[in-house]
């Protein structure tokens, strides 16, 4: 993932979703080459619209395959991962 072109603008990107706390959890799906973003947000359309300005949005590295409504059950996310950020 990390070799792709734009690794660094997109790391970036991602990071400050992150520390506003509207990326709550995010990495790769083990054997494919999907990613799993748990996200905080009021409808589908923030979604679309906060990950449109993402460098792999606009070069289509990033798409939306599927957006689920999802409520926790067990355990608990803080309201802002301290010092969240994205490798790289």
């Amino acid at each position: 993932m990390e070799e792709q072109e734009g690794w660094r603008a997109h790391a970036e990107f991602m990071n400050a979703l992150a520390r506003d706390g509207f990326v709550v959890l995010g990495g790769p799906i083990d054997g494919t080459r999907e990613v799993l973003l748990v996200v905080r947000a009021s409808d589908e359309a923030q979604i679309e619209a906060r990950l449109s300005g993402d460098p792999w949005s606009r070069s289509q590295l990033l798409s939306l395959d599927a957006i689920r409504a999802w409520s926790l059950r067990l355990g608990s996310i803080p309201d802002r991962a301290p010092g969240a950020s994205v490798a790289g």
